[in-house]
């Protein structure tokens, strides 16, 4: 990840826990419809980004940089709320968003519903 100083608030920083790469998950759902769009990660700079200027920003794991959602697609992401979990180690992203959250062009990224066979 990038070596720039983050300026996340120290207290939100103390309470996550990062995976062994110091990425946190960071999932995103729709502020109308309730759908959950999709999963990215995040690390503190990330979060800062995100936090200060209401544009969803992750860490991009297969291009190794940052990426703020929509701005090569068009299709933004808009952030009202983030939430952290109890445990500190997942994000709850609710965002406003425009066209479709997945790079598949699908509204969300969950698409393929896979069988329950009950018990």
């Amino acid at each position: 990840m990038s070596d720039a100083k983050t300026y996340l608030d120290p207290a939100i920083a103390a309470r996550l826990k990062r995976t062994s790469d110091g990425l946190v998950a960071a999932i995103v759902q729709e502020h109308g419809t309730g759908d959950v769009l999709m999963l990215a990660w995040m690390d503190e700079e990330a979060l800062h980004r995100t936090l200060t200027t209401g544009r969803a920003t992750y860490w991009s794991r297969s291009r190794g940089e940052y990426w703020v959602k929509g701005a090569t697609s068009g299709h933004h992401q808009h952030v009202r709320k983030v939430a952290l979990d109890c445990d500190g180690d997942a994000l709850l992203l609710t965002v406003d968003q425009t066209g479709a959250a997945c790079h598949t062009g699908t509204h969300t990224c969950f698409t393929d519903e896979l069988p329950v066979e009950a018990s």
